[in-house]
């Protein structure tokens, strides 16, 4: 206790630092999972992608990340084994963001997409589980987030399979492809509208003050999405096409529509993933934080500062800007041949997943999610149109990745300590 109040502002400031690099990692390794796509299907180059990302990625971890960020930082371990010792849960909550965020930055110069959710998870476990007691670990709280790692690949793999196939009857598949894409796309653009704007308003606003209701929060989805699908439908009409004199042209044409909803989904998958995915990095920030401003107790339920969901933002934007290209190569081109409808429904599905995931306050991997979109393109193509052995490097990348968080989360913690008692 002592030391939490001797050192309690040194510890914020390093807490501070470490939750930063944190949220570098996560926007120069996960947010792949929101560009890589759009980039490789070549809808939006790499900078066009990174203004986009930085925007909304920012405003999905501000306005709609406080959701998860509770789960995070209360889950997963038992913080009723902290109460007579506060400062080993402050020590602990540091070492999992040191060790996380080093983890990424090895990943991302390698560009391995490996999840985050994976490497804070594995983290808080390790130094919990080893340096302080097995007990104190929620093991059932694990065992149904490592669920959802499983769950999640194969509904969005679901989600963008049958999107993607939709697509293909309502547009590909018919006489005349380009007046049926003029036709439905706007409606996909309302879908893509009314997915991002809901988790906007059903959980982002509340902690800026805004409590909207149910109904209301519908209305004002409804309302957007049609905004949406208006603007997407004149950037549509004002569109060039060459005339077509065969099959393919008609498909070159097709996939420049696409490209315009892919812009949109791609805004959509930024905002979800920055809301879902900041947790990983301001979560257990938010633990040190409420720990040392309340002289070591340890409240059930502890407000975020204000400055927390905005240093997580941040981070994530530079993350993005200095090191995102590696990774946005790996998931754009590694594992099937992208284009932008089949981007598209990558993109859209792994949204949809990710914001009902994001809702529920789920921490899920947004890496796996989004890989498993990509996957269930893929398979809508047939076995073939996948490249096994990236998928295969990918998920060794994955299982590697919680022995790491945990092996460092665990050295870290013994320095540490050393180093404040």
């Amino acid at each position: 206790m002592e030391i939490l109040i001797n050192h309690g502002s040194v510890l914020i400031m390093f807490a501070a630092v470490v939750g930063f690099f944190m949220a570098w990692g996560i926007g120069a390794n996960d947010v792949a999972n929101a560009m890589g796509t759009s980039v490789g299907s070549k809808a939006l180059t790499i900078k066009q992608a990174i203004i986009v990302a930085m925007i909304f990625e920012f405003a999905g971890a501000y306005l709609a990340g406080g959701e998860v960020t509770s789960t995070i930082r209360k889950g997963i371990i038992d913080a009723g084994y902290f109460v007579d010792i506060p400062e080993q849960l402050v020590f602990g909550m540091i070492s999992a963001l040191l060790a996380a965020g080093t983890w990424l930055l090895i990943a991302s110069y390698m560009g391995w997409p490996v999840s985050t959710t994976h490497s804070i998870v594995g983290a808080i476990v390790g130094f919990s589980a080893v340096g302080v007691s097995p007990d104190t670990v929620a093991w059932g709280k694990v065992g149904g987030i490592v669920g959802s790692w499983i769950i999640t690949p194969l509904i969005a793999g679901v989600f963008s399979f049958i999107i993607f196939n939709s697509a293909q009857k309502l547009i590909f598949d018919t006489d005349k492809p380009l007046e049926k894409a003029r036709k439905w796309v706007p409606l996909y653009m309302f879908l893509a509208g009314f997915v991002l704007s809901l988790v906007t308003i059903k959980k982002g606003l509340k902690h800026i003050g805004m409590d909207i209701g149910t109904f209301e929060g519908y209305m004002y989805a409804i309302g957007v999405a049609v905004i949406v699908a208006i603007i997407g439908k004149f950037f549509i009409a004002r569109l060039k096409f060459k005339t077509a004199k065969s099959r393919r042209a008609d498909y070159i044409n097709v996939e420049k529509v696409f490209a315009v909803l892919m812009v949109i989904t791609a805004c959509c998958m930024a905002f979800a993933h920055g809301s879902n995915d900041v947790a990983n990095a301001i979560g257990p920030l938010a633990a040190v934080v409420s720990v040392v401003e309340s002289e070591g107790e340890i409240a059930s339920k502890a407000a975020l500062a204000w400055w927390i969901l905005p240093l997580g933002g941040f981070g994530i934007v530079a993350g993005l800007a200095i090191f995102g290209h590696r990774v946005i190569a790996t998931i754009g081109k590694g594992i099937t041949h992208l284009t932008p409808s089949r981007g598209f429904a990558a993109e859209l599905a792994a949204a949809c997943t990710v914001v009902v995931a994001s809702g529920t306050g789920l921490p899920i991997s947004t890496t796996q999610t989004l890989v498993g979109a990509v996957l269930g393109v893929g398979m809508a193509r047939g076995i073939a149109a996948i490249d096994l052995g990236v998928v295969r490097n990918i998920v060794v990348s994955w299982v590697v990745t919680l022995p790491v968080g945990a092996g460092l989360s665990i050295m870290f913690f013994w320095m540490i300590k050393g180093a404040f008692t």
